[in-house]
């Protein structure tokens, strides 16, 4: 089924897993999400290496749960550092597949094209992805935005525009990258009505497994530790099991605040680990959200 009309029916709940660096990791990922079925996602999706050996992983495990579960699945397809055909190629696949639903991003270059323009027969941008898979294709198209602002964008100005600009090209929703201050995302929510934006904005929910992991993943890309989240991370730093509670508990009441503030949905990105999600869903008690 498309998102946009989930979207239209209920409030979502739904997962991200990434693709394992090599074949044997396949099943071990395969299995996590079999595993969180149990909490009745709307829909789960797997992230794409930009640049790297595992993209064609990531149409295996898309394809595979396409086949071997009930799940709608959405293929996460970035265009960064391909040419056009090799994308297109991507998305015929997946349509022959049957998978009805992809997240257009541009993605991050890899290191060693850091500093490189996009090449002539590349897709400069998300929009321009998203403007050839509704000239091309029939999925419904999922689009990123970033509540604290891209790393690139000149401004929250300019940020907003390009959120719109994906509206207007065709994205059905938009999800966003990661936060751990709701108050961030309340003023997306703002910023993007006053420009326009009507079409469903679902945040999404990382649970910090490690102190290392996570100021790593600040870093890269622009999000905020709360001050006294941060510091209750720096004096359990070298104790990830301590961590992960914290993270649990963290991620829990921004889930709960999120969910009383009646969002369109809660995106969680797993990072291929069932302990956290199973623990904060638990104690939110939305197992079988809405009736489904």
């Amino acid at each position: 089924m498309k998102i946009r009309k989930i979207l239209n029916q209920q409030r979502t709940i739904s997962f991200e897993f990434f693709p394992p660096r090599e074949a044997d990791g396949v099943p071990g990922v395969i299995d996590v999400v079999k595993d969180l079925q149990r909490f009745n996602p709307d829909f789960v999706s797997v992230t794409y290496g930009a640049g790297g050996g595992t993209r064609a992983f990531t149409e295996e495990i898309t394809m595979r749960l396409k086949a071997e579960t009930d799940l709608d699945v959405m293929a996460h397809l970035t265009c960064v550092a391909q040419n056009r055909a090799d994308v297109h190629g991507v998305l015929q696949r997946l349509q022959t597949a049957g998978i009805e639903n992809v997240i257009a991003l541009r993605g991050d270059r890899p290191p060693d094209l850091a500093d490189a323009e996009p090449g002539p027969d590349e897709f400069p941008h998300a929009t321009d992805l998203i403007t050839h898979i509704r000239d091309n294709f029939d999925f419904g198209i999922a689009g990123a935005c970033y509540p604290e602002g891209h790393t690139e964008s000149e401004s929250l100005d300019t940020d907003i525009a390009y959120a719109r600009m994906k509206q207007d090209l065709g994205a059905d929703f938009l999800i966003t990258q990661l936060f751990y201050d709701n108050a961030y995302f309340y003023d997306l929510l703002d910023r993007a009505a006053a420009a326009g934006i009507n079409i469903p904005i679902i945040p999404g929910v990382l649970p910090i497994l490690s102190t290392p992991q996570i100021r790593r993943f600040t870093s890269l890309c622009g999000a905020t530790i709360p001050t006294e989240l941060d510091v209750r991370l720096e004096r359990y730093a070298d104790d990830n099991r301590a961590v992960r509670e914290i993270g649990i508990e963290h991620a829990t009441r921004q889930a709960e605040d999120l969910w009383a503030n009646g969002v369109p949905g809660i995106h969680f990105y797993v990072l291929n680990r069932r302990y956290s999600v199973s623990h904060i869903l638990e104690s939110l008690n939305i197992n079988g959200h809405n009736g489904k």
